[in-house]
């Protein structure tokens, strides 16, 4: 359970931020006869970035070939893939178009193409209109063509994040919530500050996303700068998922991969995001240019997608540096590892990112062990493509509890709920519960369920 550990304990590694990385990473050293902690600022796991991206599995086609980003990719693609057919993490493989809506445009696509081979992804195809017009009827006029990347696949990003911190926590991790850094020093052991408690650790690593950079600072590090780089998307209701069967992908821009439409494994249709460097690493809210600008733009993807009901408006922040690749290095003298600049990319990277830095670990002088076994998890699934409670007869009839629908909108049930508040790592919040079940996540977003949601959190001791 979390925080069944005084922070005033010593550990081996601490590991700092519990996105979908650092996660990862505790997760990774549970492998091995190690005392580990994974300690969050907030109150949850994957309550930062993580919980905000476009939750798309990547081939990395378009990653720069050779960069450590490259590479990473390109093996937590295979990892994060047979992790998520392991432990039940809901998958679609819808492959991807990348459609071109002008001349200059569509002779990119061959370059792509070149630039996804040099990537060893070889699985792109050209696409003319008309083919383009019959896999995608829904496309707005003056599609020219486009770059089938079949390898594309969408996500739950919320069950991958618990995962990993679920099954890290049940193979011996400490896990401390609400237990922000507020000052190291380093030493053998770091002592690094918080307020309740002191964290002994003969090695940390620095998975602070967004605020990477100012984690540095406290151990004489200052190789790179974070710039928030916001992206706002708008989630359209599931009379909206009949409009598209693939990801629909423009071609990249300087700023990042541009403004896509995306099928989402909860059922819903997904538009963005945008890019906006900031200074506030706060500004997650949304704005009426960035929604406009949005609708404008998916205007001409996908027309009819703006008749739809919209579900939801979200933002979230991105961890861009001054270079246009992953910040990870390893001080060995320090015995610390900065796992900085993990853009969107982050989520399919997570397991192969964690391998590398238990392998900079290592070289940095940590005893690693032998390996040992972890702990086996199955998660519950929040896929729309995959079977759920409400719809399990055999289930119901061994616990009514799940056929009793507490959010219609998400058909999520009491006994989902139920399983959520008893879960290793249970939600403290309404969005916590949310990215555990569902619920509060459709058309009403909690106006019906809300207060009955609201009473289960007072009910089971986490409000």
């Amino acid at each position: 359970m979390p925080d069944s550990t005084s922070p005033g304990a010593e550990y081996d590694v601490v590991v700092v931020g519990a996105g979908v990385v650092g996660c990862a990473v505790a997760r990774e050293l549970a492998g091995h006869s190690l005392r580990v902690a994974l300690v969050e600022a907030s109150g949850d796991v994957g309550d930062g970035t993580s919980k905000a991206n476009t939750a798309i599995l990547h081939t990395g086609f378009d990653a720069v070939p050779g960069s450590l980003e490259s590479g990473l990719v390109r093996e937590g693609q295979r990892r994060l893939a047979a992790y998520a057919a392991e432990t039940g993490i809901p998958v679609e493989p819808v492959g991807a178009l990348l459609v071109a809506w002008d001349q200059e445009q569509l002779a990119a696509l061959p370059r792509l193409a070149d630039k996804a081979a040099a990537n060893a992804y070889r699985a792109t195809r050209l696409v003319g209109p008309g083919e383009l017009r019959a896999r995608e009827p829904h496309l707005g006029p003056g599609a020219l063509g486009a770059l089938e990347v079949p390898g594309e696949s969408i996500v739950c990003p919320w069950t991958t994040t618990l995962a990993y911190a679920t099954q890290a926590v049940r193979s011996g991790v400490d896990l401390h919530l609400n237990c922000p850094v507020r000052g190291a020093h380093p030493g053998r052991p770091h002592r690094l500050r918080t307020p309740r408690g002191t964290l002994g650790a003969r090695f940390v690593v620095n998975a602070c996303g967004l605020h990477a950079d100012t984690f540095d600072a406290l151990f004489g590090r200052h190789d790179f700068r974070v710039t928030p780089r916001r992206g706002q998307l708008i989630v359209f209701d599931k009379f909206a998922r009949g409009l598209v069967r693939h990801i629909l992908l423009p071609v990249p821009g300087a700023l990042g991969k541009g403004v896509l439409v995306a099928p989402t494994v909860y059922g819903n249709v997904m538009l963005g995001p945008t890019a906006e460097d900031l200074d506030d690493r706060t500004a997650t809210g949304s704005t009426a240019e960035g929604l406009a600008a949005l609708r404008a733009q998916g205007r001409r993807i996908l027309p009819a997608l703006l008749d739809e009901e919209v579900t939801a408006v979200y933002a979230g922040l991105r961890a861009a540096t001054e270079q246009d690749d992953y910040r990870v290095s390893a001080r060995p003298g320090l015995r610390y590892v900065t796992v900085g600049g993990i853009r969107s990319t982050g989520l399919t990277a997570s397991l192969a990112i964690a391998a590398h830095v238990v392998e900079l670990l290592r070289d940095a002088g940590l005893r690693t062990g032998a390996p040992r076994p972890r702990t086996p998890i199955r998660m519950p699934n929040l896929g729309e493509a995959f079977p759920r409670p409400y719809r399990d007869a055999e289930l119901i009839a061994g616990d009514g509890a799940y056929g009793s629908v507490v959010c219609h909108c998400e058909r999520v049930t009491r006994g989902e709920v139920r399983d959520a508040f008893a879960s290793t790592i249970p939600p403290a919040s309404l969005d916590g519960l949310r990215r555990r079940t569902r619920a509060r996540g459709g058309r009403c977003q909690g106006f019906y369920c809300g207060a009955r949601l609201r009473s289960m959190l007072e009910e089971a001791g986490r409000a």
